[in-house]
C-alpha cells in the first residue's frame, strides 16, 4: 500500500514538506484507538481528532532538535551567570517566594540536572522555526501524550516485521535512558520515584501510572508517590529506597490545591535526586530568553548568529533603552507605540496565562497591560511571529470520513537528558491561530511529529 500522498502546491509553508502520511484505517477505528489510549489520564476531551501522525521532511526534524539542543546549553548558561548562588538569582529574578524551596544541599547536584527535562515551544514563521519559550520543568506536558499517540500510530502504519513509514523516538524510552545514565553517572540504583499528585487539577493517577508501568516493563524499578507516601522512597531498606526520580509537579499546582511540599524536601535532605531540579525555574523563567536575546558578552559569533535566526526579538521590560534591528530605541515608548508587532508575556506562567497578543486588544488594553507589567520588572516583551500553516487530515465528531484543514501548529520537541524524544504539537482543528494550550481550557487538538 502507498503510505504517504503528495499535497501538491499551495498546501503550506515549504519548510513542512510537501507529502503526508496516509490514514491507514477507518475513521472511526482510529478515533476509538486515540481515545482509548489516553483514557483515565485527565486528558482534555477533543472534538477533532488527527487522522495521521504528522508528517516533516528528516532535515526539518533534525534542524528542530539541534537547534534546541543548541539554545537549550546558551539558555543555561544564560541563568547561571545571573548570580553566583541560588540566593543571588532569586534576587536576579525578583522569583515569587512560593519558588524559594526544594532546593538540594549539593549546588553541583543542584545545577547540574536543572536541563534534565525540556520542552521548546515553536512556531514555523515566514523564515522558518522560530522559539517562542522554554518549558524546563519535570512537570511538562507532551510526554504521555506523545508516547500515547506514537503506540497508536504504530499499531497501524506499522508492517508485519514492525517497520513503520517514518521516524520517532519513544519519549519514555529515551527517559528511561536518561535514568539509566543518571543512576550510572550518581552510582545510584535504578529504581525511579516518579512524584506528582492526582488530586492536582486536569490530572489522574493514570497519568503517571502509565509512566511508571514502562520503566517497570523495560528494566527499571519504579513507583509513583503521592506527596504523602514519599517518605516510602528513602526511609526504608537501602535496597527498597527510589534514590532517583522525576518532579513531576509545580510548585504552583501543588499549592493551589493545598498540597504540601514538605515531604518533597525531606526526599531532597535524605539524598533523593529528583529531576529537573529547582533551578529549572530560571532556565524556565522568560527573562532568561530576554537576556539571551539581547546578548551576553561571552557568546561567540556563532552563538549569536544562532539566537538571531530562531529567537524572535525578546527584551525585559523596564524603562530603558535597547536595541532593535540595529537602532537604539526607548523601549517603553516602542512598546507602547507597537502594539500590532509586539506579544507581552509575565517572566513565569503556563498554558499561555499571562500573555497578551498586542493585535488582540485594542491599545487601551495595550496600555494598561505594559504599564502594570513594567512596574513589575518580570514581563518580556516579544516580537510577534506570524505561524505558517501546514494541511492536516482531521476526524471530526460525527464523521465517518477525514476532512482537510490547514493549521497553524506550535510544536514542542522533548529533550530528556540532552537526547531527542520526540515532536510533541498542537493545533486549532479549525485552522486558527493563537495560543494553543490543550490543557487550558480550548478547542485545540495534539498529534505527534514524525520524519520522512
Amino acid at each position: 500500500m502507498d503510505t504517504h500522498e503528495d499535497l501538491g502546491t499551495g498546501s503550506g509553508h515549504p519548510w513542512f514538506g510537501g507529502h503526508r502520511l496516509r490514514p491507514a484505517a477507518s475513521a472511526g477505528t482510529i478515533r476509538q484507538m486515540l481515545r482509548h489510549e489516553l483514557r483515565d489520564t485527565g486528558w482534555p476531551y477533543q472534538r477533532v481528532l488527527p487522522a495521521a501522525p504528522m508528517a516533516i521532511p528528516r532535515a526539518a526534524y533534525a534542524e528542530v532538535f539541534r537547534v534546541s539542543a543548541a539554545l537549550i546549553e546558551l539558555l543555561r548558561r544564560t541563568a547561571l551567570e545571573t548570580g553566583r548562588t541560588t540566593a543571588d538569582r532569586l534576587r536576579a529574578y525578583a522569583m515569587p517566594a512560593e519558588e524559594d524551596r526544594l532546593w538540594m544541599d549539593d549546588p553541583f547536584i543542584e545545577e547540574r540536572y536543572a536541563d534534565s527535562v525540556v520542552r521548546p515551544d515553536l512556531v514555523i514563521g515566514p523564515n522558518g522555526p522560530q522559539f517562542l519559550e522554554f518549558n524546563v520543568s519535570g512537570a511538562l506536558g507532551g510526554v504521555v501524550e506523545t508516547q500515547s499517540r506514537l503506540a497508536v500510530w504504530n499499531r497501524l502504519h506499522a508492517d508485519e516485521e514492525g517497520r513503520t513509514p517514518y521516524r520517532s523516538p519513544s519519549p519514555l524510552a529515551v527517559r528511561a535512558e536518561m535514568f539509566r545514565s543518571l543512576s550510572a553517572e550518581l552510582a545510584l540504583a535504578p529504581r525511579v520515584a516518579v512524584v506528582g499528585s492526582s488530586r492536582v487539577i486536569g490530572v489522574e493517577r493514570r497519568y503517571f501510572e502509565m509512566e511508571t508501568d514502562y520503566y517497570n516493563s523495560h528494566g527499571l524499578t519504579a513507583r509513583f508517590f503521592e506527596p504523602e507516601e514519599l517518605h516510602q522512597a528513602w526511609d526504608c531498606a537501602p535496597h527498597l529506597r527510589h534514590p532517583i526520580g522525576l518532579r513531576n509537579f509545580t510548585i504552583p499546582d501543588w499549592l493551589e490545591v493545598g498540597l504540601d511540599t514538605t515531604p518533597v524536601q525531606d526526599a531532597l535532605d535524605n539524598g533523593c535526586v529528583l529531576v529537573g531540579t529547582q533551578t529549572s525555574t530560571f532556565l524556565h523563567s522568560k527573562l532568561t530568553m530576554g537576556l539571551l536575546s539581547e546578548g551576553r558578552p561571552w557568546m561567540t559569533e556563532g552563538d549569536r548568529r544562532l539566537v538571531e535566526r530562531y529567537l524572535p526579538w525578546t527584551r525585559i521590560l523596564a524603562e530603558r533603552r535597547t536595541d532593535r534591528r540595529g537602532q537604539q530605541v526607548d523601549l517603553l515608548p516602542f512598546v507602547l507605540a507597537n502594539r500590532d508587532l509586539l506579544v507581552l508575556k509575565a517572566g513565569l506562567g503556563e498554558s499561555g496565562k499571562q500573555v497578551v497578543i498586542g493585535r488582540e486588544v485594542d491599545q487601551a488594553g495595550w496600555e494598561a497591560a505594559v504599564g502594570e507589567a513594567a512596574v513589575g520588572g518580570t514581563s518580556v516583551v516579544q516580537e510577534f511571529v506570524r505561524p505558517q500553516t501546514c494541511r492536516v487530515a482531521l476526524i471530526a465528531d460525527g464523521s465517518d470520513e477525514p476532512h482537510d484543514v490547514d493549521v497553524a501548529p506550535v510544536l514542542g520537541p522533548l529533550l530528556f537528558g540532552g537526547r531527542p524524544a520526540g515532536l510533541f504539537c498542537r493545533f486549532f482543528g479549525d485552522g486558527s491561530a493563537g495560543i494553543v494550550s490543550v490543557r487550558g481550557g480550548t478547542s485545540s487538538s495534539d498529534n505527534v511529529m514524525v520524519a520522512i
